[in-house]
């Protein structure tokens, strides 16, 4: 598959909120797991012959973490098979904190590719049209958390 193929994939599927990030994941022939470990782990992306889907490669999500948590962590793998594709190789794991080998720079990346995937610009600022007027309700309409919506709209999100 070639790289506007893959663009023009994750394109399509960001024409509607929420984004069915699963989906994003199978279209790019990547295999996405939801698994049970305890720990810090939110998950990993690897390269796996017998998991693996028409890409070679295979997402494995921590089913203990909340459906929102598990939709930015499946985006976040996406961010690094897209991105950082050669430095995977037998796998990246990301903490809570999305901390893994590969550095700050290159979690960053694929944060913001997350964010970029699960919340178009153009679809948040519609649903602010369209009366969406806190943050909660427009993480509700996108599913992902009230922190990282807050990010996307570029200010932090306070719990009192």
């Amino acid at each position: 598959m070639t790289v506007a193929n893959q663009w023009e994939i994750m394109r399509r599927r960001r024409r509607k909120a929420p984004v069915p990030v699963q989906a994003v994941a199978l279209d790019l022939g990547i295999k996405v797991y939801v698994g049970g470990w305890q720990g810090p782990i939110s998950g990993l992306i690897r390269t796996d012959p017998k998991l693996g889907g028409r890409s070679g490669f295979a997402i494995i999500v921590n089913n203990s973490h909340s459906d929102v948590r598990q939709r930015f962590t499946i985006a976040h793998q996406i961010g690094h098979y897209v991105y950082h594709r050669e430095s995977i190789g037998d796998g990246v794991t990301d903490d809570t904190q999305y901390r893994s080998r590969l550095g700050g720079a290159m979690e960053t990346h694929a944060n913001r590719f997350a964010a970029w995937l699960l919340m178009p610009w153009n679809l948040v600022v519609r649903e602010i049209g369209r009366g969406a007027d806190s943050v909660e309700r427009l993480a509700e309409v996108f599913r992902v958390s009230k922190s990282a919506m807050s990010n996307r709209l570029g200010f932090p999100y306070e719990t009192d």
